[in-house]
């Protein structure tokens, strides 16, 4: 997310997966499922855990749901890969997975049931994907490990204790998409230091972030509803801008800078790329507006002929 919608230009320094759908058998000595109207449900795993591949399709049939705590209580599973075939994962699908550190989520999952990947202790981080539109009761429940979370940009709701006692979140930030937040969402994320809504407010349960008592809210420019407070935390415009009319912009001791300005203690990332027409931005500094300004200088400017850069939040 680019929040400002600005970007500058800065020119030239002269100026072991497990293969399972390649044979049933090999499916069926990991996996018990079941086939119904011409698509198979994942019901139990029966293999030695690590990093798992659930496979697209075998006996000639898509698989397109991982069932109730089909793959729960895995304590040596370590990874899973979902395909694009699975639409569904029900309620406690990986329940209790205690050494799971990676989940790579297919892109047509539109149900996740309740507490399907609740006290998965090792998990790091997670990226929801944009055909999710509803994430359920308990989803993420003790995920004390998790530290990073993406949610889809068609998301629109987020229910009771989605992300209950996850206390290494620090930064979330929820789509212009979402129109609910219900009790106790985001409940004794204790570290949870900054709330990004890309939208306007929505309707929100005055416990949504109960025990989040270091969070502030941010709402960005141009976005309504909001006031100097929300559930109880305090809310804070999001307007940092970069400035190019002044002496800190260009090159100072022989490093490319400027200034960036907004309200006083912003957390504000600059990422750069070389190429707008197939832009890959990388973050280059962590800026935290102190006093209402920040100072951004780019020691390795000399290295590339043009470079852009853009703000946007953590």
């Amino acid at each position: 997310m680019n929040p400002t919608g600005k970007t500058l230009k800065r020119l030239g320094h002269r100026c072991v997966i497990f293969a399972l759908a390649v044979a049933p058998t090999a499916m069926q000595g990991q996996f018990t499922f079941t086939t119904n109207n011409g698509s198979i449900t994942i019901t139990g795993y029966n293999g030695p855990g690590g990093a798992l591949s659930i496979p697209s399709a075998t006996n000639g049939f898509p698989v397109t749901a991982i069932g109730s705590y089909a793959l729960a209580y895995l304590p040596k599973l370590t990874s899973v890969a979902i395909p694009d075939s699975v639409i569904n994962i029900g309620p406690g699908a990986f329940y209790f997975c205690t050494s799971m550190t990676n989940i790579a989520m297919g892109n047509t999952v539109t149900n996740i049931g309740e507490s399907a990947f609740a006290y998965c202790y090792a998990l790091p981080g997670i990226t929801i994907p944009n055909s999710l539109t509803r994430l359920g009761d308990n989803t993420f429940t003790f995920c004390t490990n998790l530290s990073s979370v993406t949610l889809g940009s068609n998301l629109t709701s987020i229910w009771h204790l989605a992300f209950f006692e996850c206390p290494k979140l620090a930064n979330v930030t929820i789509p212009r998409t979402v129109i609910s937040l219900t009790d106790r969402a985001f409940d004794t994320c204790t570290n949870l230091r900054g709330v990004y809504f890309a939208g306007n407010a929505p309707p929100v349960d005055l416990t949504a972030f109960f025990g989040d008592t270091n969070a502030t809210v941010y709402n960005m420019p141009g976005t309504t509803a909001w006031s100097t407070a929300f559930d109880g935390l305090p809310a804070v415009l999001w307007n940092p801008q970069a400035q190019t009319n002044d002496r800190s912009f260009g090159v100072l001791t022989n490093q490319f800078g400027f200034n960036i300005t907004g309200n006083s203690n912003l957390v504000v990332v600059v990422e750069a790329c070389t190429n707008l027409a197939s832009p890959v931005w990388q973050p280059l500094q962590t800026n935290t507006l102190s006093g209402s300004s920040s100072y951004f200088s780019d020691l390795g400017w000399t290295n590339y002929a043009v470079r852009y850069y853009r703000l946007r939040s953590p």
